[in-house]
C-alpha cells in the first residue's frame, strides 16, 4: 500500500473541457496574420485591444480550438518582454474550464502557483488565469472560461 496522495482529477474529475487556443507571442500582428492566413488558410475570427494584458489579441480558427496571436501594446509589456527574452514563438498553452474560479482553487489545493487571486477578463469577455510555468514543466498555462458557446 502506498501513501501517495490521489491527484485531483481523480478525486473530483477531469479539470480540463478541451485545449481552447495556443498563443504564440508575435511582434508585427498583421504580418502574423497574414502569414497564417497565406500559408495555413486560418481566417482572423477576432481581434481586440486588451488593454489590461498590453496587447492586440487575434484568434484563428484551427478546427474547434484556435490559434492566438499575441503582439505588444507598449515595449513595457508582459509579451513585448517575452518578445525580448525568447523572440516569437510559442508562448502559452490554453486550456477550457467549466468554471475557472472552481479550477483555481483545485489547482492552488493540489500545490499549483495560480498567478491570479480572481480570474481576470480575457479575450471574447472569457475569464482566465494563469499557472506558473515553473510549475507546469516550463509551459505557461492559461485557463479559458468562454463567455458562451462557441
Amino acid at each position: 500500500m502506498t501513501n501517495a496522495r490521489p491527484a485531483v482529477g481523480d478525486l473530483l474529475g477531469p479539470l480540463v473541457t478541451r485545449i481552447d487556443h495556443v498563443g504564440l507571442a508575435v511582434a508585427d500582428f498583421d504580418a502574423a496574420v497574414e502569414f497564417y492566413a497565406r500559408t495555413f488558410g486560418l481566417p482572423l475570427v477576432h481581434e481586440e485591444i486588451n488593454e489590461d494584458q498590453g496587447v492586440r489579441e487575434g484568434m484563428l480558427a484551427v478546427g474547434d480550438a484556435f490559434l492566438q496571436l499575441l503582439a505588444p501594446l507598449a515595449p513595457d509589456s508582459t509579451i513585448a518582454k517575452f518578445l525580448d527574452r525568447n523572440g516569437p514563438g510559442v508562448q502559452q498553452l490554453a486550456f477550457g474550464v467549466v468554471d475557472v474560479v472552481a479550477a483555481a482553487v483545485r489547482l492552488r489545493a493540489a500545490g499549483l502557483r495560480v498567478l491570479y487571486e480572481y480570474p481576470r477578463p480575457g479575450t471574447a469577455g472569457s475569464l482566465v488565469n494563469f499557472v506558473h510555468p515553473k510549475d507546469c514543466g516550463g509551459v505557461l498555462v492559461e485557463l479559458v472560461q468562454a463567455a458562451v458557446e462557441r
